[in-house]
């Protein structure tokens, strides 16, 4: 049975975090662009990654287009995000995986990092727009404040969940 590791982000972050599971699992690392519908036939197991941009999983559009290849499949989706607020969580997942898909306690969320120098001019422009529409001075705060909370030791749940998923299933690495 074969696994593979399947993600997309932005400025590293969600790369990252996939690199350091297919190192601990000794699983393959694709982005959403190598895999046709063929291929992921060909897997039993599938971890997904995205990040979020302006409330949207980057990889929505992919995981809507397999959807019907996905259900048939073991999955596990790990979400890179700043935010800690359950509610927020809930609405990324309700709106951007559809119903069914993903076991709810095969979703982690992952802290993310904003370096503003490192954003693009749009990116940084549509962060300040939010930041101005945001009436709490902490959460406004926040938006702007430079932050890099990637760190190895936040997939180690992950990691463990993902190998009794395995191991329950006699799926090898």
């Amino acid at each position: 049975m074969k696994s593979v590791i399947i993600y997309k982000g932005k400025y590293g972050a969600t790369r990252q975090y996939a690199e350091w599971l297919g190192t601990a699992l000794h699983l393959p690392l694709k982005t959403q662009e190598e895999l046709q519908e063929a291929d992921i036939k060909a897997y039993d197991f599938i971890i997904v990654g995205s990040s979020v941009y302006i409330g949207k999983l980057l990889i929505r559009e992919w995981i809507k287009q397999y959807a019907g290849v996905l259900k048939n499949k073991k999955v596990v989706l790990f979400v890179v995000c700043g935010s800690n607020n359950p509610k927020d969580r809930e609405k990324i997942i309700k709106q951007n995986v559809p119903d069914g898909l993903v076991d709810p306690s095969h979703i982690f969320f992952l802290p993310g990092r904003l370096i503003q120098s490192k954003l693009s001019w749009k990116d940084k422009f549509m962060l300040k727009v939010g930041a101005m529409l945001v009436k709490d001075p902490e959460a406004k705060k926040f938006m702007l404040q430079d932050r890099d909370n990637v760190k190895e030791e936040n997939i180690s749940a992950m990691i463990s969940k993902i190998e009794t998923l395995l191991a329950a299933d006699n799926i090898s690495f």
